[in-house]
């Protein structure tokens, strides 16, 4: 119970921080998180939950007891992880937020090339992440409250749904943190160059692009949490998530303090200097920033730049999740078993009032004014203007369509309403 409270106030500054920022009024959310210092809190959450996706849900989903009424708690812990990352999306623009992470900065960089390596993983060896691959429901729709169970293979293909979104706000979370290159400390920019050399790992990106793809002869790109067919005319112009691609690339290759640190041997240069065939007119005229990335490249296949020099320092390491790992090494099947028993298995009363609880933090006004489109019909998906009466949370373009609905929606509407 105590948990899912801290999940109720992440989500609400979650959303706080979305009106805020479209609305360029997150000064204030930003000194909340500075002075409170809540963001070395928010990092170790963050951690803790994605140890618990590879650690204790793999294990939940193998149990042959594990058979819940409701798979509504296991879908909050499983967003809980999509809520934090969004939220640091959202603040870490600011370079006070950055610097606020004090040591858990090396830590979420080692979070980010996790969720960036898988990205690379997913489109060099599964090429067709395509939207049908994932159209599967969100996770947060109140219908997932409903009292059928569903099968592990299907709670499985939904963190893997999560999981690709998360790793896109990965992406911006740690563009935002080389913005500040120059403030981090001397681990952080090691850690990022030579630890898991991000500049290669940047280039893979860029090369495979998880984020668009090749559909019956269409090319769509995923933007704004969906799926979108790229008219012709559109196919050569950079989204958001290239830009963040390239920006991170600009702010570590173009850093004096970085390039006298990372090691430009002849792998390190044959991987950058791909990046030459993709720096057409049309880009740079996107980003002109790109012109100094161009000349840089020119510049560097034609010189053996310096090796870095090796400086005798004492190098931090990041903490929290090998202290997550040592601290409960061979008990993840006791904690998983034990999980069932005491969070994954509620009562009916303990299920009605976490789904009246959830209901609140995502008050209609709220989740209206974040919703970038006009609501769907949840059977046909045509725009909608009717909602149920009941619990206010479904909506449907006509009487037939609710009616139709209705024996699915029933179980979450008893406990809504």
């Amino acid at each position: 119970r105590r948990w899912l409270r801290q999940h109720e106030y992440v989500e609400k500054l979650n959303m706080h921080g979305i009106l805020s920022a479209s609305a360029g009024q997150e000064q204030l959310l930003t000194e909340l998180l500075v002075t409170h210092a809540k963001i070395p809190v928010l990092i170790g959450e963050l951690i803790s939950v994605e140890i618990w996706k590879h650690k204790i849900f793999p294990v939940l989903c193998r149990l042959e007891d594990f058979k819940p009424r409701s798979t509504f708690p296991i879908y909050v812990v499983l967003h809980h992880e999509a809520s934090i990352i969004n939220l640091l999306e959202t603040v870490f623009f600011h370079k006070e937020i950055c610097e606020s992470a004090e040591d858990s900065i090396l830590d979420l960089i080692d979070y980010c090339h996790r969720k960036l390596t898988l990205l690379a993983a997913r489109s060099t060896q599964a090429p067709a992440v395509t939207s049908a691959g994932l159209r599967a429901e969100p996770l947060a729709s109140p219908s997932s409250m409903q009292a059928d169970p569903v099968p592990p293979q299907e709670l499985q293909k939904q963190a893997e749904v999560m999981e690709f979104e998360i790793s896109l706000k990965a992406l911006s979370v740690l563009r935002f943190i080389t913005d500040q290159v120059d403030s981090l400390p001397l681990s952080a920019l090691t850690r990022m160059l030579n630890t898991h050399n991000l500049p290669c790992l940047l280039v893979e990106l860029v090369e495979h692009c998880p984020w668009s793809c090749w559909e019956a002869g269409k090319l769509k790109k995923f933007e704004n949490g969906t799926w979108h067919v790229v008219p012709p005319e559109d196919q050569v112009k950079m989204t958001k998530l290239d830009g963040q691609v390239w920006l991170a690339l600009l702010n570590l290759l173009l850093s004096p303090e970085c390039q006298r640190k990372y090691r430009f041997d002849g792998f390190n240069k044959s991987q950058l200097l791909k990046l030459r065939a993709f720096l057409t007119d049309i880009l740079i005229d996107q980003l002109p920033n790109l012109v100094e990335m161009q000349r840089f490249l020119s510049y560097l296949a034609v010189t053996d730049p310096a090796p870095p020099k090796k400086d005798l320092i004492l190098e931090q390491v990041p903490v929290i999740w090998d202290h997550i790992l040592k601290k409960n090494s061979g008990k993840w099947e006791a904690i998983a078993k034990h999980q069932v028993k005491h969070a994954f298995s509620p009562t009916e009363e303990e299920l009605k009032l976490q789904a009246r609880r959830w209901a609140q933090t995502y008050s209609l006004d709220m989740m209206e004014a974040l919703a970038p489109d006009k609501p769907r019909c949840r059977v046909c998906g045509a725009e909608a203007a009717k909602r149920c009466s009941r619990c206010r949370n479904e909506w449907y373009c006509s009487r037939a369509c609710q009616v139709q609905h209705w024996q699915k929606h029933k179980p979450a509407c008893n406990l809504m309403a």
